[in-house]
């Protein structure tokens, strides 16, 4: 058995956070602001990809860009302090401490935000990445050498595989363990609440990259 050095990066919204009670906040406040209707309930049911790719579902194309600069500035007041860290959280970044590696961020929230929810809910990663989606987060993952990626979401997938990152998916957004599977995640989780288990074993060499799936499959929670 060998011991692996480790840089891990997680994933933001619906992996260490909860950022559904915020974003619905600041979406409200948005159609407040603009007079155009956001349907709040079912923006927060599809959190992953960037924030553009939804406002063109109530934006003129030509506005998108300016009301992303208006959420942007909403954000802090109306979205941070109502959303709290997922169970399991601070228990997978303090694992992967434990091991000896580094936990970094990347998401694809405007980076500011993202440091001030981490600031806010006290968890320390060693770097936040913001900006980035999907197959875009390899860039991140490589400029820091992730060996595995931890994400909620299919893109999040994608991003882990260019990167030649273990991915590691929790059933924790918008995607089911199933979704997520067929994507191609090497190991997938009800919640990050079995991670620090799994992650010992793993670093430690005990769980081989080949049996990552099926250990994770009965470790996994509802």
């Amino acid at each position: 058995m060998t011991s692996r050095p480790l840089t891990v990066g997680f994933d933001l919204d619906m992996t260490l956070i909860d950022s559904r009670p915020g974003i619905h906040a600041c979406y409200v406040e948005l159609s407040a602001r603009t007079g155009t209707h956001v349907d709040a309930d079912l923006a927060v049911t599809r959190l992953g990809p960037p924030l553009e790719d939804e406002l063109v579902n109530w934006f003129p194309a030509d506005r998108v860009e300016a009301v992303a600069d208006l959420y942007r500035e909403l954000y802090p007041a109306t979205a941070v302090a109502p959303t709290p860290a997922l169970p399991g959280a601070r228990e997978a970044v303090a694992a992967v401490r434990k091991a000896g590696g580094r936990a970094i961020v990347v998401t694809a929230k405007h980076e500011p935000n993202a440091r001030l929810h981490l600031e806010h809910l006290g968890i320390e990663p060693d770097a936040v990445i913001g900006g980035l989606w999907a197959e875009r987060k390899a860039e991140a993952l490589r400029a820091y050498g992730a060996g595995v990626y931890v994400g909620d979401h299919v893109g999040d997938v994608r991003g882990a595989r260019a990167a030649g990152a273990l991915s590691v998916a929790v059933a924790t957004g918008p995607c089911d363990e199933r979704e997520l599977a067929e994507a191609g995640a090497d190991v997938v989780l009800g919640a990050l609440t079995p991670f620090p288990e799994w992650f010992a074993g793993w670093s430690e060499g005990r769980i081989p990259d080949a049996q990552a799936r099926v250990s994770a499959e009965n470790e996994s929670v509802a």
